[in-house]
């Protein structure tokens, strides 16, 4: 009996003391990709409002204020084929990314941004002399290949590997749907 009386008085107090122990445990830290997702899915603070430079650009663009779902933008892409593999990495409002492997390394990365919500991004392509599909390009650094279309789609190509040469990121360029992603509203 003495054994029995000992469990119901141990066995409440046991369990009071883990929900003491667990209850007054610190909270783990956010990790950097939970800070990351946070911030880019925050909506933009007073300090990133457009300048009215940035207002009357879009104007003159005619760009809408809201970008286009990111989803959309996917069947604009090249598909896989010529020993390369197209895997679509990310997706998000007004952005779409995918890696492009060829024999299971990631050579480079190829990505639809809208930039309606910032016009000043394509201020870089007003003084381009070249042209890829037509459409105004540009290089940045050693490793990126950009075209602007309808002033509204950046379309670019990231090398990630030195195999992957500027004259590749230009072919991958002309293998977009340019002139759909034109259309697109």
């Amino acid at each position: 009996m003495k054994l029995s009386s000992a469990r119901r008085i141990l066995a409440p107090f046991l369990i009071s003391v883990l929900l003491l122990v667990t209850s007054c445990g610190k909270a783990p830290e956010p990790s950097r990709w939970d800070k990351a997702q946070q911030e880019s899915t925050q909506k933009p603070s007073a300090k990133t409002k457009q300048t009215t430079a940035d207002k009357s650009t879009a104007d003159n663009q005619n760009l809408p204020k809201k970008a286009v779902a990111g989803g959309k933008l996917n069947k604009y892409f090249p598909s896989s084929g010529g020993g390369f593999d197209r895997v679509f990495a990310q997706e998000k409002s007004g952005f779409a990314e995918a890696k492009l492997n060829k024999g299971g390394k990631n050579v480079a990365m190829l990505s639809i941004n809208d930039i309606a919500g910032n016009p000043s991004a394509g201020s870089k392509f007003k003084s381009s002399s070249q042209q890829i599909g037509g459409y105004p390009a540009v290089t940045q650094g050693a490793n990126i290949t950009a075209v602007l279309v309808a002033n509204r789609y950046q379309v670019k190509v990231q090398s990630r590997d030195p195999s992957f040469t500027a004259s590749d990121r230009e072919d991958w360029l002309t293998k977009f749907n340019l002139s759909g992603l034109a259309n697109v509203k």
